[in-house]
């Protein structure tokens, strides 16, 4: 009896030993699963970038049915108009972005994500500590010249313009040779010197005299006393921030950070677990550079927070003399704090954006628009062409300049996902 009983105890500890074995077993497997559930489950796409077209595309797919895992090769989602929260501020990370356009459709779209609110990008030039508005307006002449009315200040920009193409002819040419004649061309003397040709020139890491003159096609002259920036019916910025906007977009989408693409499992593997690729990278690094590498240009930036309510009135302030080394101070309260805001919060962050000339491993922010990338561009976009099932899109991904309202609009326009 006493044997009977000893073995029903061995019997007892073993099944309960693989019980727990297999439990144990069971839970890992759950775990498993859960973690890369990617490798499991069939998307209908890989996004790859979570930036605005990538984030866009995805909210969209997502109305219409279609499964989508979004990856981004940094810690956080957004792409460049990531937002940091410093001082109960937030802190366009990768420098301003003002949202603007025309188009009631886009406009609706967005804030039916998020509620935009009344900012007007009015940015000021510091020149020698001397202030002038931006755009060239009303304000601007009067700073300059001491005119008062728009009849005045047409007459001086007339008379440096005349000046500018007497200089040309002198030297025998009818055309403009560069960006320097052209901007004279446009605009005078006094405006060239004071509030274009230092910026400009800190900008591209060349001297005037050296870019070509297409880079300006032209300057556009306001004769009234209106220091807004842009001519679209709509503009501001999500209230809370951009992040907001991001988190609205891909709300129940599954998303992935810190995941670099191309050099993951799913540069490979892919369509093991999507049916289509969306691509908002470099389009040449997708290549492997295999024609050529492309330009960019870069910027960066200097972050600090000031023990001050109010550091420079304004959320931009660019600086047009070489003697400053950073391109503008960004005041980033002011994107979303207005009047006694302002005051309630007691402290506030600055940022001094520097034009850096792109080497790898850099951040590329803006394709250059010169005849050797332009046609570099041209033939990449033939490759993106003939690849099956891929969508390249965004700023990299087409190598072209958008602003944030396009990039929406084009996404908006594909009807079927």
């Amino acid at each position: 009896m006493g044997n009977i009983c000893s073995k029903c105890k061995f019997l007892y500890a073993v099944s309960f030993e693989v019980v727990l074995v297999v439990m144990l077993s069971l839970l890992i497997s759950i775990t498993y699963i859960f973690e890369f559930k990617d490798i499991f489950m069939k998307y209908d796409y890989l996004i790859v970038g979570s930036g605005l077209f990538g984030a866009t595309f995805a909210h969209l797919a997502h109305k219409q049915g279609k499964k989508c895992l979004v990856i981004d090769k940094r810690a956080h989602l957004g792409g460049n108009i990531y937002c940091e929260n410093i001082e109960g501020i937030n802190v366009h990370k990768y420098g301003a972005h003002i949202f603007h356009t025309s188009n009631k459709k886009v406009w609706d779209f967005v804030n039916s994500i998020v509620e935009f609110n009344r900012y007007t990008n009015s940015p000021v030039a510091n020149y020698k500590g001397k202030l002038y508005n931006l755009p060239f307006n009303m304000n601007t002449f009067c700073q300059m010249w001491g005119v008062t009315t728009p009849e005045e200040a047409q007459a001086k920009i007339d008379e440096q313009k005349v000046e500018a193409v007497a200089r040309m002819k002198a030297d025998g040419v009818t055309e403009p040779r560069n960006l320097e004649e052209q901007a004279q061309v446009l605009i005078g003397k006094d405006i060239y010197e004071k509030l274009i040709k230092g910026y400009t020139e800190k900008q591209w890491g060349r001297k005037c005299t050296e870019l070509p003159a297409f880079i300006i096609k032209r300057l556009p002259v306001r004769l009234v006393f209106d220091n807004n920036y842009f001519n679209d019916k709509y503009q501001g910025i999500p209230i809370g921030g951009y992040n907001k906007l991001i988190e609205g977009l891909l709300d129940g989408i599954d998303c992935k950070t810190a995941v670099n693409f191309l050099e993951s499992e799913y540069k490979d593997n892919w369509r093991n677990i999507a049916d289509k690729l969306v691509y908002t990278g470099a389009i040449d690094e997708y290549f492997g550079y295999k024609l050529g590498k492309l330009d960019w240009r870069t910027v960066s930036f200097k972050t600090r927070i000031e023990r001050t309510p109010n550091y420079q009135g304004n959320a931009v302030v660019n600086y047009t003399s070489h003697d400053v080394p950073f391109t503008r101070v960004i005041e980033h309260k002011h994107f979303e704090m207005f009047g006694q805001e302002v005051y309630a919060c007691a402290n506030t962050v600055i940022s001094e954006e520097y034009s850096t000339e792109y080497k790898d491993g850099m951040e590329p922010y803006y394709p250059v628009n010169d005849a050797r990338n332009n046609t570099l561009a041209d033939e990449y976009r033939k490759l993106a062409d003939e690849e099956d099932h891929v969508i390249f899109g965004g700023r990299l991904g087409q190598y072209r300049y958008f602003d944030m309202a396009p990039i929406i609009e084009q996404v908006l326009s594909i009807e079927n996902f």
